[in-house]
């Protein structure tokens, strides 16, 4: 794999490298956008940190404005998780709130709500007891809360236990003043479009509990979502299909899920992972058919489906199997510039910052050393001057 960015060479280059004709190439989704995404979203420079900080936000050149830019906590689970008693880093959720918001962050995301026992409030606030100190905290910092990775109930059709326990968790973000609560697992890990069925089913009753409490219910993905659905040709020896349609499973599950229910958050990085790996499927009728991914492209076609993304970066590695091995955001070769500017609808997405590696067994500050980074080169995304 090479890195890419919009040039014509760098383009053909990576037909080249995939093996994709550039009519096949060219997303379908309007006429309109076919032009603007004919090379996929790779290739940047490093964002540059030293114009964060260089206030204002300029007027309409700043891709992410001040009150749009987060973090997921499990990019500093390790700082939550800290003893306070152990030393002087930032440990617990308060500590780590107060240390965000000095780097600028205003939103976050939770990943849980467990934190060392021995930070204020104990080890578990997944409670509405919980929720009201947690809150209290994030007004006291200047912080929102606009997400969880929780509770989805496993069972289908739902227990009662189930639906009672995803209530408290809908309760639970209220008093957290989110509007959007999810998961960080995909709605099914299975390739075939019957399951897929399912889960839409699953998701389209789910979505419209939260709905009714005035939450949008959100799924996130990884690479494997965003593999081809196995949805006919000949059938295997226990009767499931073998070849695709060419449709992607988070296609289909956009197609089949009701937008007034039912919400996305786009893991940027995964997505590229998806391009790097999933670029080719066996059609129906047994041929070999090419269609590379454009993580933008299809964020553009479904914009409101999409209120929040996982902003997370890589370099190029092609031994791994993924393409790309993670580092901080904004020093890696994913095209954020391009990407949020081809999204648009910058005062309604709201990108948080993730690093799933930033903890370190070494170094006990570098998660927070990275999340300051991630702040940096997100406050530093500008629309490309023409």
């Amino acid at each position: 794999m090479t890195a890419f960015n919009d040039e014509s060479a760098t383009g053909d280059a990576l037909r080249r490298t995939l093996g994709v004709s550039r009519r096949s190439f060219l997303s379908t989704c309007t006429a309109a956008a076919t032009a603007a995404i004919a090379a996929p979203v790779l290739g940047a420079s490093p964002a540059l940190a030293q114009d964060a900080g260089r206030g204002g936000d300029h007027g309409g050149s700043v891709l992410i404005p001040a009150n749009r830019r987060g973090i997921i906590l499990y990019t500093v689970r390790d700082a939550v998780g800290r003893d306070p008693l152990a030393g002087d880093l930032p440990s617990g959720f308060r500590e780590v709130f107060q240390q965000l918001s000095r780097f600028g962050y205003r939103q976050v995301e939770f990943a849980g709500y467990g934190q060392h026992a021995n930070a204020p409030g104990g080890a578990n606030l997944e409670s509405v007891e919980g929720a009201r100190l947690l809150r209290s905290w994030l007004d006291a910092y200047g912080l929102r809360a606009q997400g969880n990775h929780g509770f989805i109930p496993p069972s289908w059709p739902l227990t009662a236990p189930d639906l009672d326990t995803f209530k408290k968790h809908l309760e639970i973000a209220n008093i957290l003043g989110m509007d959007h609560m999810g998961t960080g697992g995909d709605p099914t890990g299975s390739a075939y479009r019957a399951d897929w069925d399912v889960a839409a089913d699953k998701w389209n009753a789910l979505g419209e509990i939260a709905r009714r409490e005035g939450i949008k219910l959100y799924t996130h993905n990884h690479d494997a979502a965003y593999a081809f659905l196995l949805d006919g040709g000949p059938a295997d020896d226990q009767g499931r299909p073998t070849r695709s349609s060419g449709i992607r499973k988070l296609e289909y599950f956009l197609k089949n899920t009701d937008p007034r229910a039912v919400w996305l958050e786009m893991d940027i990085f995964w997505a590229h992972v998806a391009q790097y790996k999933f670029h080719t499927y066996t059609a129906h009728d047994g041929s070999t058919q090419e269609k590379v991914f454009d993580p933008a492209g299809l964020v553009a076609c479904n914009n409101k489906r999409y209120p929040l993304f996982h902003a997370k970066d890589g370099i190029v590695n092609t031994t791994n199997g993924m393409g790309y091995d993670m580092v901080p955001f904004g020093t890696g070769v994913i095209d954020y510039t391009r990407f949020f500017t081809r999204v648009g609808a910058r005062n309604y997405h709201n990108p948080m910052v993730e690093q799933d590696n930033a903890p370190s067994a070494t170094d006990p500050g570098q998660s927070l050393k990275h999340a300051k980074i991630g702040y940096d080169n997100l406050a530093a995304l500008r629309k490309k001057r023409h």
